[in-house]
């Protein structure tokens, strides 16, 4: 077994995965990566993102020179290296040889959930891709049958939310490294490595030291937002089947 860990957790928008980024990242063996793909999604989609310009400036839009590196040694020496992705950042070109050097896992949200959160930061009409969880079960799918059907770590922000100690070690074992206290709080602020967007996107995490209490999502979502939803249940709901459980 590699004394290197390298977990691409693949999420989708507003679904505590920049929390989750501050819980790795306060463990001393750990570096951490936001969003590796986002500029070269921006480029090569044309989505007109917040901060777009900034977006596509601060990082490579060459995606065979990001997942190179994303495979290569963990910057600073660490043990531990946990990559955030956007599922919707993974366009079809991108190729997917990559995904055999890193441990696949899925951090789930209800869409409801997600889409009140997501709306809130979007001038433009939200789409069903810009969620990411239909593109999170496609890629699930793929991880499964390169692996011989063996089933990737999956875990719901509401069990992280609902008891992030049993959650993160439920997690931490699923993927072989031990689970550090450490992951449960760290101190508030903007952090070196993440990215430029964190001034659109990042206010509430800036400002908190752990994780929030789980809430549930909205009974009901605007027209518009609830079809989105329904479009997105089905999957969620497939993946939500495997989901990591504490006892």
């Amino acid at each position: 077994m590699s004394d290197t860990v390298r977990i691409a957790m693949w999420s989708g928008p507003r679904n505590i995965s920049t929390a989750m980024l501050r819980s790795f990242g306060n463990r001393p063996d750990a570096f951490v990566t936001d969003e590796p793909l986002y500029a070269y999604y921006l480029q090569a989609s044309g989505s007109p993102h917040p901060m777009r310009d900034e977006v596509i400036a601060s990082q490579s839009t060459d995606w065979h020179e990001v997942t190179d590196g994303l495979t290569g040694p963990v910057p600073h020496g660490k043990t531990v290296w946990y990559q955030k992705h956007m599922t919707h950042h993974l366009l079809d070109e991108v190729g997917r040889d990559w995904l055999h050097g890193v441990q696949n896992c899925f951090l789930l949200r209800d869409p409801r959930a997600v889409l009140a959160s997501y709306a809130k930061k979007r001038e433009e009409r939200v789409r069903v891709e810009d969620v990411g969880i239909v593109q999170q079960a496609a890629i699930f799918d793929e991880v499964v049958a390169r692996n011989d059907g063996a089933i990737p770590p999956v875990i719901d922000a509401r069990e992280i939310l609902g008891n992030p100690a049993a959650a993160l070690g439920l997690l931490c074992e699923r993927v072989g490294i031990p689970f550090d206290e450490r992951m449960l709080s760290w101190p508030p602020g903007r952090r070196e490595t993440d990215g430029v967007w964190a001034r659109h996107w990042y206010e509430a995490v800036e400002a908190s030291t752990g994780f929030q209490p789980y809430q549930p999502p909205p009974e009901r979502l605007p027209e518009e937002l609830e079809a989105i939803a329904a479009e997105c249940q089905p999957a969620y709901d497939r993946l939500r089947r495997y989901a990591l459980i504490p006892r």
